[in-house]
């Protein structure tokens, strides 16, 4: 059974930071391209980041671009999501998602979906 579990989220301030992390079980991470997708209220879920298998290539939405860094650790089955000078606007549920390749950030491409985790950034 695949399972992709996100934590790390909770309340900040703006400009602070935060640090996501989404283990993943039942499939083999390290083949795995990952990404971090969010969801505001009243909106459609939205790209943030993805990251190649080995991590030598990651992209970002430009509206996180300078901000935020995407990391995998593939001994931990983990990737991470490191949030700095979180706005009021990052404000959303975050969820970690993952497929085989890492041409498309297409939403319909990704197989398996976490449950999310909620980032809620004050002013």
């Amino acid at each position: 059974q695949v399972q992709l579990v996100e934590s790390g989220g909770g309340l900040v301030q703006a400009g602070g930071s935060l640090r996501l992390s989404c283990v993943v079980s039942g499939l083999t991470f390290s083949a795995r391209c990952m990404g971090w997708f969010r969801q505001a209220p009243g909106q459609e879920r939205e790209f943030v980041a993805t990251i190649s298998w080995s991590g030598g290539m990651s992209y970002y939405a430009d509206s996180v671009k300078g901000r935020t860094t995407i990391s995998r650790d593939n001994s931990k089955n983990t990737v991470y999501l490191q949030m700095d000078s979180l706005i009021p606007e990052d404000t959303a549920v975050y969820y970690c998602a993952t497929k085989v390749g890492c041409t498309s950030r297409q939403q319909s491409a990704f197989d398996y979906w976490g449950q999310g985790t909620q980032v809620t950034v004050s002013s």
